[in-house]
């Protein structure tokens, strides 16, 4: 069974040699299917569950029983306060539909998109809940978002102060700026930066190809740097072949309906990126959602997936596809991939695993969540990630079997008529994998790796020792801390802003309404000096606006002296 939908039909391989013939009988037929569900069924028996809810995985290699390091935290928010934002919302909400009122009978300003009058019998073209919420409730808080900096966005940054004499709905700059300590950007490695080796590197591949290339790389857009960057993704991953996108968010949109369509069906993490998400819609396949990280809600789909099939024909599906990432960016969550493996496996399913927060920034070496978990990286069907974040660059890999890359380079929209990466970009990540691999004979990159894990876990449990209620895992440098209420959120922002920190505070829609929340982005280049002072801004505004609603108390570990940030 293919893992593409058109071009050559060549078998994806399986770490798994035993399932192999399985896979190609369900591709065949009902029958052939049949057999590779007898096959693992009694498997589900010999799936013990120790321990704290954990799944022991079978594996090729010895078992690495990762629960003992491994933890994640979901503290549930107090009801009153659950109740109060529900309040709060609900007052915004009458307070603007009366303003609607008001403004239709010129009392006030009135805001409200219309179409245009010749289009009266047409399928509004604004969605009124949409233009409601906007007008409302983001255009009080406009001034925490889309804030503009004037320098490089390293460990520190300059924010660019401005002011709005309409209530936010235009701003226009003071001409001051001041420094703050960058909690926001996905600097993770500190590779953001403007001086150094890797900027020499860049300045030099400028120089001989140019800034842009102005073609497709199936055109006249390939160069011989385009090549040496996908075998050396395709190295630092640990897969056969790779290829390179110029847009992260891309990369999943435009490639996953080539490799899916109707007839197949992909199981979705329920807290899975826009990405992924709009990449499944364009498909055409069907698509059901599992309980984020929940093994048990996985299986239980998986199972009836193999067992009833497609609906009303129940024929077997084309393909079965888990699509996850490594980690959520905004839960702050790694995925259980041993897990996830070896459900893949018992079910002859493919995996998807999309490593845009986790590539450079999981792992002794940096390679991601599959080194972090010490698994086989070849077990992964299809390896995505972004060059966005630890790479201090832009754009995205796929990475796989060399029939899946070559097929993508054909079918891929992304690849066929997107403008090639720019050379200085790829120079950058050139640069930077070198670093991460030790090709360029410094032991920079695993230090980096290794001073952003120190300033993960000395944050996180600073900040759960003051109060706060933190999700996610104890090894993300992805830190949310939760908020709840829409007012304190902003306020939130604002105050350390001023106080010179620079966070990103997100809400809803973009989260659930109890679970607003700021987002805090960790990198290797905070010294401690740096952190110290951003968890002392932090603390202070918490006691003025009253959000340190944890219940639980923690105590700071002490961090060996040799790994304390100098």
């Amino acid at each position: 069974m293919a893992l593409y939908k058109r071009g050559r039909q060549t078998v994806l391989p399986n770490s798994n040699n035993n399932v192999s013939n399985g896979i190609n009988g369900y591709h065949n037929g009902v029958n052939g299917h049949c057999k590779s569900v007898k096959t693992t069924s009694n498997g589900m028996n010999g799936h013990h569950h120790i321990g704290n809810g954990f799944s022991k995985v079978p594996s090729a290699e010895p078992e690495k029983d990762y629960q003992s390091w491994y933890h994640e935290d979901y503290e549930d928010t107090p009801i009153y306060i659950g109740v109060v934002t529900y309040l709060c919302y609900l007052v915004l909400a009458i307070v603007g539909y009366i303003k609607d009122c008001l403004a239709t009978i010129g009392i006030g300003r009135n805001s409200v998109p219309k179409d245009a009058p010749k289009h009266k019998d047409f399928v509004a073209l604004y969605q009124d809940f949409d233009s409601f919420f906007t007008r409302h409730v983001y255009i009080r808080i406009r001034d925490c978002w889309n804030v503009p900096i004037g320098s490089m966005p390293g460990a520190e940054f300059d924010l660019l102060e401005r002011e709005s004499p309409d209530y936010n709905v235009t701003f226009r700059f003071t001409g001051r700026k001041h420094t703050a300590v960058n909690l926001g950007s996905y600097n993770y490695l500190g590779f953001s930066e403007n001086k150094g080796r890797r900027t020499d590197d860049v300045i030099e591949s400028t120089t001989k190809y140019g800034v842009g290339i102005c073609s497709s790389r199936q055109e006249l857009g390939n160069l011989d740097i385009h090549n040496e960057l996908e075998s050396l993704v395709a190295e630092f991953v640990g897969h056969d072949a790779a290829i390179t996108f110029g847009m992260g968010f891309a990369t999943n949109a435009l490639n996953i309906p080539s490799l899916i369509e109707k007839g197949c069906l992909v199981l979705s993490d329920r807290l899975n990126h826009a990405s992924l998400v709009l990449g499944i819609r364009l498909s055409g396949a069907v698509v059901r959602v599992f309980e984020h990280n929940d093994m048990q809600s996985l299986e239980s789909k998986l199972r009836r997936a193999v067992i009833e099939g497609q609906p009303r024909t129940h024929r077997p599906w084309k393909k079965i596809l888990i699509v996850v990432e490594g980690v959520y960016s905004m839960e702050g969550s790694i995925v259980k991939l041993p897990e996830v493996i070896a459900l893949k496996k018992k079910y002859k399913a493919y995996l998807y695993l999309d490593e845009a927060h986790s590539i450079g920034a999981m792992g002794p070496s940096g390679r991601g969540v599959v080194e972090y978990f010490s698994v086989n990286p070849k077990d992964v069907d299809i390896m995505m990630g972004t060059f966005t974040k630890s790479f201090g660059a832009c754009g995205g890999y796929i990475a796989g079997n060399k029939d899946l890359i070559d097929h993508l380079r054909v079918h891929s929209h992304s690849a066929t008529y997107a403008c090639s990466m720019p050379p200085a970009v790829v120079q950058q990540i050139i640069s930077v994998t070198k670093c991460l691999m030790g090709k360029d004979g410094t032991s920079l990159g695993k230090e980096r790796v290794r001073q952003l894990r120190i300033n993960t876990r000395y944050f996180r449990q600073r900040v759960k020792e003051m109060g706060f209620i933190v999700y996610g895992n104890d090894d993300s440098p992805v830190v949310p801390i939760i908020i709840c209420l829409p007012t304190k959120t902003t306020a939130f922002s604002r105050e350390c802003r001023k106080r010179g920190v620079g966070v990103v505070v997100v809400g809803f829609p973009a989260t659930p309404i109890i679970e607003a929340r700021a987002r805090i982005c960790l990198s290797a280049a905070h010294t401690r000096e740096m952190l110290d002072k951003a968890l002392n801004v932090i603390d202070e505004v918490g006691d003025m606006l009253s959000i340190k609603c944890s219940k639980r108390s923690f105590k700071l570990y002490d961090i060996p002296s040799d790994e304390k940030t100098k």
